[in-house]
């Protein structure tokens, strides 16, 4: 297999040979490396980027040596896809500011062009004999599948449906081996109003009834997708000759993801559940799902293997992640936490008017009441999880609770849950955090005086938005690469970003104006009374700087006391030292502002008992 794992602080690549038990760090990019995969000749492939987050993909054997460009005479874009099949073909997406381009070719080889694709992209997967490319867009859209030939002509679009469900792709089925003798899986329910199709011009292709285009040997393009419907999401499959076709038996009430069974016919599917995982497997011949028996707690990933062994990353609050096998294979072991991890964890419920809000909590080993920090996820198409953080870890060792709100819009409740924004973007957002807070001060588990708030991202907006729009819960803000203004933002934005925007407003600035100003941080400023510490990149191309640097101009006009840290770096970063140098300013900023009225010397220690 191949992995990322740390190494002395930064993200790389490693492999692990299972028959010798051995890992091997391939990569020692000094910004550290995130992307990898593995094809079927064991050639280990990553992507290697510049500071700005562009790059190209390569590759090298398993054993080592050369290191190679997956395709030659592809500029260097963002990833958006990589794609292998059994023959040695390459697939790969790359984003620049003018759109999603796909290209293909052999491993190694020269590059041609499939496409280019205007605004956001994502390549999803390429048909085991290459005569099929499965593209997420565009436009960002989650309501739309293209599937493309290697010529670039559209074999179909598929759309979620007519109830507006959202529709994503998850990759086509793996080639069968010689010896399978197990039978093609049955449809369900036909969906050919969701096939869109253009004409064909090639006289080898015929068309079936839906008038998707059929080519020979097209019995092996077998797509695997999840589609919103009916308020549950529920898996399909797309075929050249039948189209569409939804697996009505195989239908969950939260998000899930799946892939197919290497060898033989059935589906891997994970679940998150009110911030917990489950695993299932389908078998489509009986139209049967069976859980895949794991511990309480996250998977952060799961891959089934020959002979039904299924791989998976499991972690809880109270344990940092390990690689577990169903079969007891030997798995690498990871360079994580050692020993216990402090704190009482926990969940609540708190009611609220679209149902009860959960939250998970972690109590310190100090008497409660405690200072109480809310972390706020990023997304907003996400959610807290039963899963360790060192962030948490660090905050719970330093004598605070921590608190993780699946406020409205969080994933792993249900599709009305994830579109219930009554109050408008943030706003609800910044209901359920109050909520949750006032709930837990009644339960007398978080002190009324002493609660703050910190986000990155979509949490840091968040944070900054509650700060002005409601400011007399809070006595701190950490607000980390967060929006500040949302008009000015969706501007200089990627085009995923916008197309994010202009869903959950309804339109662009210039079309609904006040909409992006309601729900902007920076048009509540002269409201702020906390504190607060801003941290920001200067080559963040998702929360971009300059709005951020507008935002603290704000404050100094308004006289809120803040403070400012800059990272030289993209949204995204892979080189520790930076998280580990925003965790320690973070912490002493809160410790500072949450305990003025607390113990006399109280103070959290430089490095927390514990902590790693």
């Amino acid at each position: 297999m191949t992995f990322t794992a740390d190494a002395e602080g930064r993200c790389q690549v490693f492999t692990w040979d299972a028959t010798t038990g051995r890992a091997r760090q391939v990569t020692d990019r000094p910004g550290g490396t995130l992307h990898c995969a593995i094809d079927q000749d064991a050639r280990v492939w990553w992507f290697d980027e510049d500071a700005d987050g562009r790059g190209q993909w390569r590759f090298r054997p398993f054993d080592g040596g050369e290191d190679r460009p997956g395709l030659e005479g592809v500029p260097d874009g963002a990833p958006r896809g990589l794609a292998l099949t059994p023959a040695g073909t390459v697939a790969v997406a790359t984003a620049t500011d003018r759109g999603t381009t796909v290209h293909i070719g052999p491993r190694g080889g020269r590059a041609r062009t499939v496409g280019r694709i205007e605004g956001h992209a994502v390549l999803v997967g390429i048909s085991p004999d290459g005569r099929c490319l499965a593209v997420g867009g565009p436009a960002g859209s989650e309501r739309a599948v293209t599937v493309l030939s290697p010529d670039g002509t559209v074999r179909a679009v598929l759309r979620g449906g007519p109830d507006g469900g959202h529709l994503w792709a998850l990759g086509f089925r793996p080639p069968r081996g010689a010896d399978s003798d197990h039978p093609d899986h049955p449809d369900a329910t036909d969906s050919t109003d969701s096939t869109d199709s253009t004409d064909s011009t090639d006289s080898t292709d015929s068309t079936d009834e839906s008038g998707t285009r059929v080519g020979p040997g097209d019995g092996d393009s077998e797509l695997l997708l999840v589609r919103q419907h009916r308020d549950r999401y529920v898996l399909a499959v797309w075929r050249p000759v039948s189209g569409l076709s939804t697996w009505e038996w195989c239908a969950f009430d939260t998000e899930i993801t799946a892939s197919w069974y290497p060898d033989r016919d059935a589906v891997l599917i994970r679940q998150e559940r009110h911030g917990r995982s489950l695993l299932h497997r389908a078998d489509p011949v009986r139209r049967s799902v069976a859980l895949v028996p794991t511990p309480p707690g996250t998977l952060l990933a799961a891959a089934a293997r020959p002979g039904g062994d299924v791989h998976y990353l499991w972690t809880s609050a109270a344990h940092p992640p390990r690689m577990v096998s169903t079969a007891g294979t030997l798995l690498p072991p990871l360079g994580t936490v050692e020993g216990t991890v402090p704190g009482d964890h926990r969940e609540v419920w708190t009611p609220g008017p679209d149902g009860p809000v959960h939250s998970l909590l972690a109590l310190p080993d100090d008497p409660v009441p405690a200072p109480a920090v809310f972390l706020v996820h990023g997304g907003p198409a996400d959610h807290d999880r039963d899963a360790y953080d060192g962030v948490v870890h660090s905050l719970v060792a330093s004598g605070f609770a921590v608190v993780r709100v699946n406020y409205r819009g969080s994933t792993g409740y249900g599709p009305r849950w994830r579109h219930a924004y009554p109050d408008g973007v943030g706003l609800t957002q910044v209901r359920d955090l109050a909520s949750v807070r006032a709930d837990l001060v009644r339960r007398g588990l978080v002190r009324a005086d002493a609660t703050a708030l910190w986000g990155s991202s979509w949490g840091g907006y968040l944070a900054l938005l509650a700060a002005g729009v409601d400011p007399a819960p809070w006595r701190a803000v950490v607000a980390v690469k967060p929006v500040a203004d949302c008009a000015a933002a969706h501007r200089a934005g990627t085009p995923a970003l916008r197309a994010l925007d202009e869903r959950l407003f309804g339109g662009t600035p210039d079309t609904v104006p006040e909409a992006y100003a309601r729900s902007s941080p920076v048009r509540h400023v002269s409201r702020v009374r906390a504190p607060l510490l801003v941290v920001a990149a200067e080559r963040d191309d998702k929360c971009p700087p300059a709005q951020v640097r507008d935002y603290l101009r704000a404050l100094a006009g308004a006289g809120v006391r803040h403070e400012a840290m800059w990272l030289d770096t993209g949204h995204d970063g892979y080189d520790g030292r930076d998280h580990v140098a925003v965790l320690r300013r973070a912490i002493g900023f809160l410790d500072r502002e949450l305990r003025r009225s607390g113990r006399p010397g109280s103070r959290a220690p430089d490095r927390p008992a514990g902590h790693t």
